[in-house]
């Protein structure tokens, strides 16, 4: 398990690559997220440890979700989410909107899936290979349908 510093380093080597990705300079996020240059700059070489606070401003600024911040610095325990949801909220490249909607897209085919596995008995969840992938399920492309032929679609 990562330590407490680690995690701050951690969190400020994301940050830079964030803030780069978005092509703000460390003044430019400093002033969106109301705190000075070298606090910034500090926390991005891992010196110092943000507040919930400041990380919620810091990820207005640059236009990312503040869970994928809380998760970096270990505010937020990664297992209470879906991997999914996490890739999504940290994406910087998709607006509000186009989360919310992937999100609830998601979570719309994740409650037909334990729908469809709780009328039909089965387990909601995709199995896993020996490489912890998801094997391949009925019907995918790729694998043979071996269910039987008044079942097949």
């Amino acid at each position: 398990m990562a330590s407490i510093s680690d995690r701050v380093g951690d969190l400020g080597g994301y940050l830079r690559e964030q803030r780069e990705h978005a092509k703000l300079s460390l003044r430019q996020l400093a002033a969106l997220a109301g705190v000075s240059n070298p606090y910034l700059s500090q926390i991005e070489r891992g010196l110092r440890k943000p507040s919930a606070e400041v990380l919620q401003q810091i990820a207005k600024g640059l236009r990312i979700s503040a869970e994928a911040l809380y998760l970096r610095a270990g505010i937020l325990d990664s297992e209470e989410r879906p991997q999914v949801e996490i890739a999504i909220n940290a994406d910087p490249g998709l607006t509000s909107r186009q989360r919310r909607v992937l999100l609830d897209i998601y979570a719309s085919f994740r409650a037909e899936n334990v729908r469809t596995a709780d009328q039909q008995g089965e387990p909601a969840v995709a199995p896993v290979d020996a490489e912890g992938g998801t094997a391949p399920t009925r019907g995918e492309p790729g694998t043979r349908d071996t269910s039987p032929p008044d079942e097949q679609s």
